[in-house]
Formats: structure tokens, sequence, C-alpha cells
């Protein structure tokens, strides 16, 4: 069955921001007395507060928990959002699928605001058919609902219709979860280990190489 939709991650797939993220929570649990290292926080890159916090945060209380999203959001916000950047060929991948005809669509577990942020930052408010984020769900990845929610809205197209690319092994998992294959790229610094695990069909250095190879790629099935 041809593919008709891409769903993309933003953070980490087509924008820089992985890194940026970490030291952002990083700062938001020393704040609220409960230090983490950073390798330990990007393990959880990839899911949204409501995932990342009860994990890496298990015996906190529920303010303690809640308070750790907050300030996340309130220090990237302010200190790093500025800071990100597209990835090569970010806004070249999104014009060569609207290009080919598939719906593109942007499915992130970040806010609505920041994903209204890097559709400017990427210049793809033309190319950009359908998104759902983090604030439309009751559950981020690695849960289903953001890319459910995604199906839902291109009814009456298929799960089998459709292909995720994204960078961590909970964009792939969640895709599953919804019938959905999934591309990964290497891009958000996850081990191709974590990505065949999760039970990504591909992967590809970034975007840029995911363009190269287009034509040979699952997005052009």
């Amino acid at each position: 069955m041809p593919i008709r939709a891409v769903l993309f991650d933003i953070d980490g797939t087509l924008v820089d921001s992985n890194d940026l993220h970490v030291l952002a929570w990083q700062r938001a649990f020393e704040q609220v007395g409960v230090p983490v290292d950073a390798e330990t926080i990007h393990g959880q890159i990839g899911k949204g507060k409501d995932m990342l916090v009860p994990t890496l945060l298990p015996d906190a209380d529920a303010a303690t928990q809640d308070r750790a999203g907050d300030l996340h959001g309130e220090i990237f916000k302010a200190d790093y959002l500025d800071k990100v950047r597209p990835f090569a060929a970010a806004h070249d991948l999104l014009a060569r699928v609207h290009a080919d005809g598939k719906t593109v669509v942007l499915a992130s577990s970040a806010s609505a605001s920041e994903l209204e942020h890097y559709v400017k930052l990427m210049d793809a408010a033309d190319l950009i058919d359908v998104s759902t984020n983090g604030d439309e769900v009751a559950r981020t990845k690695p849960a289903p609902d953001i890319f459910a929610a995604a199906l839902a809205k291109l009814a009456p197209l298929t799960p089998q219709e459709a292909v995720v690319v994204g960078d961590t092994p909970y964009d792939i998992e969640a895709a599953a979860k919804c019938g959905i294959a999934a591309v990964a790229v290497r891009s958000g610094k996850f081990p191709d280990a974590a990505l065949n695990a999760a039970g990504a069909v591909a992967i590809y250095d970034d975007v840029a190489a995911l363009l190269a190879d287009y034509e040979g790629s699952p997005l052009n099935r």
C-alpha cells in the first residue's frame, strides 16, 4: 500500500533541541532539590513531561513532579528556545514530501507554542497539512495518543498508508502502537541498538541523509 502521509517528530528530528532540553531539565530538577545527571535525562528525551518526570523522579510527590515539569517549560522557553536551530535539509525534506503529493504531518510531544515557533523557524507554514502536539492529548510518547490523534485527523487514511520519522525509541514505540511503521534518524543521539529494538524499519544519520535517499526510502513506498 503506498504511503500517503508522513508524520514527523520535531525535537531531535527536524530541529536540534535535545541537548538544550537536557540542560533545561537539569536546572529544573536541581531547583526542586532532586538533581539528575545529563546522560540519564537524555535517555528520556522524546517523552513529554507527563512521562519523563515520573520516570526520573519516581519517589517525588505529585507537587514536586508538577513543579519540575512547569519549571522545565519556563526555563526552556526563557533561555533555550531561541537557541534552537533546524537541522540541515529539514525544510527541504518537508518540501520534498509536500511536492510528492503526500500529507505532511507534525506530531510532537512539544507544546503548541513551541510547535508554532519551530514551524516559523523552518519556514514551513505552507508545507504543513496537519499537526498534533502535547497540549492536545492526555499522554505523550511513548503512549500512542499523539499519533492516534493525527490519524484521526487524517481519516479515512489507514496506518498502513502512513510512516513516522522520529529520533527516539519513544517515537518508534508510539508509532508501533498505532500500527504505523517508523523511520529513525540518529540526530537525536540515541544508539542504533535502541532504535532497532523499538522497531525502526530504517535508520538514517539525519533528515539530510533521508532526503538524499528519498527515492529508495520507506517514505517513497
